[in-house]
């Protein structure tokens, strides 16, 4: 079956344009396209696609609310945001919206097929420079969150030390490399920690672990 994918963004040319490249895909059927963040929610309501790509700067409700407001009513929704820059001042917040990744407004055909299959698949969709603004971020607030960080204690060690390597960004094969492991084992680590933390997926995982203060400038 087709990824079913939601274009929103409010500049015309470059919803055309990403619905030309998507729908060159084998895979990818793009079922509709919202102009902004009141018409996501209502596109999103009626359609139920599989991956909403969404703009992060736009009038009315912007890319951050309605990533919020989707993720709230249907917590499988899976967002990818889209944004100009990879330093984006508002990356952060999107994710912590509940955005399954980010991807650049000037991706490659390539890299955009490839992101909506990422994130379709239930993965995170994180670039190393995400993750450096993520670090910066909560170097920038300080001390980690006491709630967060005594969560940690659910966790047995070697799912703490899987949870960190999510949070650098590394996919399981890299993790299962890293740590001498099957990937099997890396998958039945991910899923056990996403449900002992109550998360969504991988993506929320990375900003609980900066958020518990395992991710440390440099680490």
């Amino acid at each position: 079956m087709s990824i079913r994918v939601l274009i929103v963004d409010d500049q015309m040319m470059v919803r055309e344009g990403f619905s030309v490249l998507l729908n060159a895909q084998p895979d990818i059927e793009v079922v509709g396209e919202a102009v902004d963040g009141h018409q996501a929610l209502e596109r999103v309501a009626e359609l139920r696609p599989d991956v909403v790509l969404m703009d992060i700067r736009m009038p009315g409700l912007n890319g951050i609310d309605a990533t919020r407001e989707i993720v709230a009513a249907d917590a499988d929704a899976k967002v990818l945001v889209l944004t100009t820059f990879d330093l984006d001042e508002y990356v952060y917040q999107a994710l912590r919206a509940g955005a399954s990744g980010f991807l650049l407004k000037d991706a490659s055909a390539r890299q955009l097929a490839d992101g909506v299959r990422v994130v379709a698949a239930g993965e995170a969709l994180l670039a190393p420079t995400v993750t450096k603004r993520l670090i910066h971020e909560f170097s920038r607030l300080g001390t980690p969150r006491q709630p967060t960080q005594e969560r940690i204690g659910e966790l047995t060690e070697r799912e703490t030390e899987v949870l960190v390597l999510v949070a650098q960004g590394r996919s399981n094969a890299e993790i299962a490399s890293y740590l001498v492991v099957a990937e099997s084992t890396v998958k039945t680590h991910v899923s056990r920690i996403l449900v002992k933390l109550g998360l969504r997926d991988r993506t929320q995982a990375a900003v609980f672990a900066y958020e518990a203060g395992l991710i440390t400038p440099g680490g």
